[in-house]
C-alpha cells in the first residue's frame, strides 16, 4: 500500500531513535451496528452453514445476487458468515495488539531510563568518540553503538510480538531461523542507514543551534523521502523474491485499470509474501521512474474481482497522491515532535542532566533522552496519525469501487482482513485505534456502492 512504503520510512526514521511509539489501548466499547444473529433481510439463497477453515461461511453468486438492497441489511448478511469463534479470535488480537504498542512504548521508555542512569550511556559515548577525532564518524559510531543497543535490549519482546504471537494466531508461517535471520537484514538496515542519519541530525542540531529543531525536522523529511524511493527497489527485495506477474487475465486486468487511470507503469511484480505471512498485500509503489505495481503470492489466490478491488484501491493511492500528502502531514508532525524534543530535552536536561553527565541538546550523550521523548510525542499524537490515514484509506477505497466496480469483491475481501482487524468496533473505539477503516464500514461503503449503482454491477 501507499500508505504502508509511508508507514515503512516513517518506522525506519523513528528506529533510529527508539522503539515505534503508536498510542492504542485495549478498551473496547461496545459495537455501533453488531450484526445481528440472524440478519434482518439476510437473502432466502442462504450460505452454505458450514464454515471454511478461517470461519467464514462460503458464499456463491446466487447469495451474492439475492442480497438485500438496503445496505444495511447486505451488511449484516455479509457480518453474518462469519464465525463467533472467527470473532473472539479477531478482537482478542486486534486488542491484544494495541496493548502490545503500549507496553512497547513502555518498554522503550524504560530501556532509556537503563541507558541514561548514573550517565552509563555518557560514558560509553564519550569513549567511542575517543576512537576518532573526526566528529561527524565518531558520533556515527555512537548511533551504530545505539541502534545495536536498543536492537538487542528489545529483541525479547520482539521476538515475542514478531514471531511466537503471529504464530499463535495465524498470521504467520515462517520457521524461527528465516524470521530471525530477517530481523539480522533490519538491523544491518538500521546500522548502515541510522547510523549516518544520526549523525547528520546531530550535525544539524550544532550548527543550527536554537533553530536545530526546525532543520533537523527538514532533514528527517529529506531521508523519509528517501527511504521512500530506494525502498521498493533496493529493500524490499531484501526480504522477499519479486518476479514479474505472468501473462493472462489478472494481470492484463491489473493493466487496464492501471492504463484506465494514467499510472504511468506497465511493470507488475508478484513476490512471495506467503512464505512469512497469510495475509494478502499490494501496492503501487515508487517515486519518479521507479513506479511498479505489485501484488503478493496469498491475494493471487484470491478470485479476480477481489484481486481487481485490492488493486483498484491500491491505485488509488497513487492517484490520489497520498504519498505526497502523508509526506506534508508528516512534515508538520516532525516538525512539532522536533520542538517538542529539543525544549523538552533543556527542561529534563535541567533536571538531571547534572546526575546523568548530559551537555545540551547537541550532544550525542543525550540521545536516549532525545528518543524517549519523540516515543511520547508519538504516543500521544498516535489518535491524530490515525485519523489522517484512515481518511486516506477511505478515499482510496472510494476510489477502487469506483475503479475496480466490484462491490462484492471489496466486500469479500474486507471480511478476510477482519482476521487481524476488528470487524465492529465501537465508533470511538475505530476514531482513536483504527488507521483503516473497520470490516463493517468497508462492507457497509460497498454495499451502498452497490445499491447506488445497480445498472453496473
Amino acid at each position: 500500500m501507499q500508505t504502508k512504503t509511508i508507514v515503512r520510512g516513517l518506522a525506519l526514521f523513528v528506529a533510529l531513535y527508539s522503539l515505534p511509539a503508536l498510542l492504542h489501548a485495549g478498551q473496547s466499547a461496545a459495537p455501533a451496528a453488531a450484526p445481528a444473529s440472524q440478519p434482518l433481510g439476510a437473502p432466502s439463497g442462504k450460505p452454505a452453514m458450514g464454515a471454511t477453515m478461517d470461519g467464514i461461511a462460503p458464499a456463491d453468486a446466487a447469495w451474492r445476487k439475492a442480497l438485500p438492497r438496503d445496505p444495511e441489511q447486505a451488511t449484516r448478511a455479509y457480518l453474518a458468515r462469519v464465525s463467533p469463534e472467527f470473532r473472539a479470535r479477531s478482537d482478542a488480537y486486534f486488542e491484544g495488539q494495541n496493548w502490545l504498542v503500549l507496553w512497547n512504548t513502555l518498554y522503550g521508555l524504560a530501556i532509556a531510563w537503563l541507558l541514561l542512569a548514573r550517565g552509563r550511556w555518557a560514558m560509553v559515548s564519550n569513549r567511542v568518540q575517543r576512537v576518532t577525532s573526526q566528529r561527524f564518524v565518531s558520533t556515527m559510531i555512537v548511533g551504530a553503538v545505539y541502534v545495536a543497543t536498543t536492537w538487542l535490549l528489545t529483541l525479547p519482546l520482539t521476538v515475542y510480538q514478531g514471531f511466537l504471537r503471529e504464530h499463535e494466531y495465524g498470521m504467520a508461517t515462517q520457521a524461527f531461523g528465516p524470521w530471525f535471520g530477517e530481523q539480522l537484514i533490519g538491523l544491518g538496515l538500521g546500522l548502515v542507514l541510522g547510523a549516518p542519519a544520526i549523525a547528520l541530525i546531530y550535525l544539524i542540531l550544532r550548527r543550527a543551534g536554537p533553530q536545530g529543531w526546525v532543520w533537523g525536522a527538514l532533514a528527517s523529511i529529506a531521508m523519509l523521502a528517501f527511504v521512500m524511493l530506494i525502498g521498493p527497489v533496493y529493500i524490499d527485495p531484501l526480504f522477499n523474491t519479486y518476479k514479474p506477474l505472468a501473462d493472462g487475465p489478472v494481470k492484463e486486468s491489473i493493466l487496464s485499470l492501471a492504463r484506465a487511470n494514467d499510472i504511468p507503469t506497465d511493470n507488475v511484480y508478484q513476490f512471495d509474501a506467503s512464505r512469512q505471512t497469510t495475509r494478502v498485500s499490494a501496492n503501487v509503489a515508487g517515486l519518479l521512474g521507479t513506479v511498479s505495481i505489485r501484488l503478493n503470492d496469498n491475494l493471487l489466490r484470491n478470485p479476480p474481482p477481489e484481486i481487481r478491488a485490492v488493486m483498484a484501491h491500491e491505485m488509488g493511492h497513487y492517484v490520489l497522491n497520498h504519498v505526497v500528502w502523508n509526506l506534508v502531514y508528516f512534515g508538520l508532525l516532525y516538525t512539532v515532535g522536533f520542538a517538542f524534543m529539543q525544549f523538552g530535552y533543556g527542561a529534563l536536561a535541567r533536571r538531571w542532566g547534572p546526575r546523568w553527565n548530559l551537555g545540551d541538546h547537541a550532544d550525542i550523550a543525550g540521545l536516549p533522552l532525545m528518543a524517549a521523548l519523540l516515543s511520547v510525542f508519538l504516543f500521544v499524537t498516535t489518535p491524530l496519525t490515525n485519523n489522517v490515514i484512515r481518511i486516506a484509506e477511505i478515499e482510496a477505497d472510494l476510489f477502487g469501487l469506483n475503479a475496480a466496480r466490484e462491490p462484492d469483491g471489496f466486500a469479500e475481501t474486507a471480511l478476510k482482513v477482519g482476521k487481524y482487524r476488528k470487524l465492529v468496533p465501537g465508533h470511538i473505539e475505530e476514531l482513536i485505534f483504527f488507521d483503516h477503516p473497520s470490516g463493517y464500514q468497508r462492507i457497509y461503503s460497498a454495499m451502498r456502492w452497490k445499491a447506488e449503482n445497480p445498472a453496473k454491477e
